[in-house]
């Protein structure tokens, strides 16, 4: 089937991207897994690369397997860049074209769909200067931001801030694809 970039970042809310990996290969799709070095933070590289069945890359360190980088050759053959979940600084550094990892790396040399699905603090989420880097995202071609939910948050603020539902989320990568 497809080929899925999950990009995870470092927000409490990673751990549920496990179980988004989970669902896809369960769905037959082909799933890379490419953390943050701060979403190791949150969940382990054996954990993702159990459900997804692929190794975990986290840092350059991570592409010595081929002459190609991983991160080059994964933005070349993905269908869909999923960040799952899309931290504000992530979200910060894909708006301003900065690099400083291999997720935000290989966003660059991507030129397919890309669904950020944020999950923070909900003051973090309202900030100016977050909501500024989402519209910048949002108004690019082919991007979409789904979320944040209101509600509980791990911090213990109610409000705007929480991941979308997993189902939400895989519904969304699937019709990405379609």
């Amino acid at each position: 089937m497809a080929s899925i970039v999950l990009g995870i970042t470092g927000s409490i809310a990673a751990y549920k991207a496990a179980g988004v990996a989970s669902r896809l290969v369960h769905l037959g799709h082909e799933v890379h897994c490419v953390c943050t070095p701060t979403a190791l933070q949150f969940v382990t590289p054996l954990t993702l690369m159990t459900l997804s069945r692929n190794p975990v890359i986290s840092s350059f360190q991570d592409e010595t397997q081929g002459w190609v980088p991983v991160h080059i050759e994964l933005a070349q053959k993905a269908d869909v860049l999923a960040i799952v979940p899309a931290s504000a600084n992530t979200m910060a550094c894909m708006a301003r074209g900065l690099a400083p990892n291999a997720l935000t790396s290989l966003y660059l040399a991507y030129r397919g769909p890309v669904l950020f699905f944020p999950a923070m603090n909900g003051a973090m989420w309202e900030h100016p200067a977050t909501q500024e880097n989402a519209a910048i995202l949002a108004a690019r071609p082919q991007h979409q931001i789904i979320g944040p939910a209101q509600g509980e948050l791990a911090c213990g603020y109610s409000g705007t801030g929480r991941l979308v539902d997993e189902d939400e989320i895989v519904s969304a990568i699937c019709s990405a694809l379609a």
